[in-house]
């Protein structure tokens, strides 16, 4: 028998199980936002460097050391607060749809690509989010529900402007149009113009912790864009939107 388990008792091996729940509900929140991974990173590279100086023997940077892991901690608290609420509350709720996941029909899909031409023509801004394994549930729950078959017709009324809902996002599930005027985290990406609107920084944020597809019109310039996986494509012409729509709701 080796050494390690001749002293092996129940006490140790409840004192390894509790270290690895720990270890892993720790995994499990920092790898489920991507911006939380990202503070997480940098929290680890920072800490490791400051190490590094320490064993170094680096007079000034020794004594940072002793208190930097504390005060990194609180600061990336604080910035990342948003997406750590965010993350606390997907954590504690079913956020992958169970089962097949049942994509819109073709018509569905062309009810919203006419839509989005629409209010590109018109230069009225549209927020259109199409769920996939990720459920929109608890954005749905603070939005107007509204179960309704996808039509043209309906998204053009929820986007028309000083109308109750123009402002927010539609969430499109299969078939149904589960509600309007949902909002969303915006992104924090520092590679967007100043001039982006809140609505392509919404369509971002969305992407980045869901694999949901968004389709964003500019109130500004009535282009049309996609946000899918954190990146932001603009749409040449109706058949890039179509391709685009296909190959995600194949």
């Amino acid at each position: 028998m080796p050494d390690w388990a001749v002293n092996l008792d129940w006490w140790s091996i409840l004192d390894f199980y509790l270290i690895y729940i720990l270890v892993v509900l720790i995994l499990k929140f920092v790898l489920y936002n991507k911006r939380v991974f990202s503070m997480f990173l940098l929290y680890i590279i920072i800490w490791l460097l400051f190490g590094l100086a320490d064993f170094l023997g680096l007079k000034m940077a020794s004594g940072a050391y002793d208190q930097l892991p504390v005060l990194l901690l609180i600061f990336i608290i604080v910035v990342g607060a948003p997406d750590f609420r965010l993350t606390l509350e997907s954590l504690w709720k079913e956020t992958t749809r169970q089962g097949a996941v049942i994509m819109g029909s073709e018509r569905t899909k062309s009810e919203i690509i006419k839509a989005a031409l629409s209010l590109s023509k018109q230069s009225i801004g549209g927020l259109i989010t199409i769920e996939k394994h990720n459920n929109l549930d608890q954005y749905a729950q603070r939005a107007i529900t509204l179960n309704s078959e996808v039509s043209h017709e309906l998204l053009i009324n929820v986007f028309t402007p000083n109308t109750p809902l123009h402002d927010g996002a539609v969430i499109v599930r299969g078939d149904k149009i589960v509600c309007a005027g949902a909002y969303f985290i915006l992104s924090s990406n520092e590679n967007f113009e100043k001039t982006t609107g809140s609505r392509h920084r919404a369509a971002l944020g969305i992407s980045e912790i869901t694999d949901s597809l968004t389709v964003v019109v500019s109130e500004e310039t009535g282009s049309i864009s996609l946000a899918i996986n954190g990146v932001m494509t603009k749409m040449k012409d109706e058949s890039t939107l179509n391709e685009y729509l296909s190959l995600f709701m194949k």
